[in-house]
């Protein structure tokens, strides 16, 4: 898979971002409406990705810098019909790194308890919970998790 740092308003990070809130609506019966804009994925203040196989896009995710050392990570997703091929691992990755050679020390999430395999995928890659923060902070089913970032070299 190639991955490609993209606006957040790329055509194809909005046909993916557009099936995964589709996702949480079977999910959940609506979209997420935490608030999110294209400058907070956008150098200075965070990067989004696009995972690309053969010319499609089948990945994508995102980060944006919270203050303190902090970066949070914000729409992952990788379509059904892509899953089961490490998208995400390397997704992850990617951001990651991205995040850690901006200067954050911390990777933090937030997902739900009615997502099983997002909450395998990050505690297999070493996320464990961290003090609630940001929108859903009050909700009960959300989980927070986070990562120390290794320093860049």
């Amino acid at each position: 898979m190639d991955i490609v740092q993209r606006a957040y308003d790329h055509p194809d990070v909005t046909a993916l971002v557009g099936r995964l809130q589709a996702e949480y609506s079977r999910i959940y019966g609506a979209p997420d409406d935490s608030p999110t804009c294209a400058a907070q994925f956008s150098p200075p203040s965070g990067g989004f990705c696009v995972g690309y196989e053969r010319g499609t896009a089948v990945a994508m995710g995102g980060w944006r810098h919270l203050g303190g050392g902090r970066a949070e990570l914000k729409r992952m997703y990788v379509p059904d019909e892509h899953r089961g091929n490490g998208y995400s691992r390397e997704v992850l990755a990617w951001l990651e790194n991205a995040a850690a050679a901006d200067g954050a020390a911390e990777m933090v999430l937030e997902t739900n308890q009615r997502h099983p395999a997002a909450l395998a995928l990050y505690r297999s890659a070493g996320y464990t919970e961290v003090e609630a923060f940001g929108y859903y902070a009050d909700d009960p089913l959300t989980v927070y998790l986070g990562i120390p970032l290794p320093r860049p070299a």
